[in-house]
């Protein structure tokens, strides 16, 4: 009798439900103490790395005359230097006014035009060979042709950073709304979904990645673009900052501009970063996995 009654108990307890959310508790804490560890190694090789690469220079600079090279030590004095008499602002300024403008006609014409070439195949079919035409020209070759046509002023320097940064952008667009898979769009209009909401629902967030991707090769293009619209205009602007100090043999003074340019870069993307983590977080979800 006690042997049934220890059965009975043992089936008895083995029908109980199992709560996990214990379980699922300390998963995630396990998960998230060892991205914050992924996170910490990161910024560790970063660090080590950008000390390494600064060493190397300064040693470098050592050896090399002073009039051709410099040491990040001095970049660093005329920086500050430059900050502080406001010198390198008067000539960044522009330049961001030149970038914003630019990549921001770049990134609505280009998810625009990148769209509606995806989903109309009378504009793909109509448009898409004008846009491989264009592309296929080098985009510096045009410079000239802009500039005889918009003269050196904030116009000519914005039709040059948008046709740099514009290309990336559509053609991205592009590659995104063709890869949707036509079942998801088969399904929607199973269920009688219109077309705003098949494009709102499926096609949007299945073009986002290549849109993100779009995003960050336009910033850097379009960065190239800037300072090649300062080069040829030679007015204003950080491009004509590198032009003046290096014709007058400032070595220091020229590097620190073209730091700022990398800086930038970087800051930049970084901020695109964040932005995919709050606009297309399945992206960074999958990549952090």
């Amino acid at each position: 009798m006690t042997t049934v009654e220890g059965v009975r108990g043992e089936l008895s307890g083995a029908a109980q439900p199992v709560d996990l959310s214990g379980d699922q508790a300390r998963a995630e804490r396990v998960a998230a103490a060892r991205r914050h560890r992924r996170q910490l190694i990161d910024l560790a090789i970063r660090v080590v790395s950008l000390a390494i690469a600064l060493t190397l220079w300064e040693v470098a600079a050592w050896n090399v005359d002073p009039v051709l090279f410099t040491s990040p030590t001095k970049v660093a004095v005329a920086a500050y230097h430059m900050v502080l008499s406001g010198e390198l602002w008067t000539y960044l300024w522009p330049s961001l006014v030149v970038l914003a403008i630019g990549f921001a006609f770049a990134v609505v014409l280009g998810i625009g035009i990148g769209l509606l070439l995806a989903r109309f195949w009378v504009l793909d079919v109509a448009l898409t060979v004008y846009i491989t035409f264009l592309y296929s020209i080098p985009s510096v070759a045009l410079v000239p042709l802009i500039v005889l046509w918009a003269g050196f002023d904030t116009t000519a320097k914005v039709i040059i950073l948008f046709l740099f940064a514009f290309f990336p952008m559509v053609i991205n667009t592009y590659q995104g709304a063709k890869s949707v898979d036509p079942k998801l769009l088969e399904v929607g209009r199973a269920f009688r979904c219109s077309e705003r909401q098949l494009w709102w629902n499926i096609v949007l967030p299945a073009s986002l990645p290549f849109i993100v991707t779009g995003l960050r090769l336009a910033l850097g293009r379009g960065l190239i673009g800037m300072v090649l619209a300062d080069l040829y205009t030679a007015i204003s602007g950080i491009g004509y900052l590198i032009v003046r100090t290096a014709s007058t043999y400032q070595v220091d003074k020229m590097f620190v501009p073209i730091v700022t340019l990398g800086l930038l870069g970087v800051t930049l993307t970084a901020l695109l970063r964040l932005a995919e983590r709050y606009v297309a977080p399945w992206t960074a979800a999958s990549r952090d996995d």
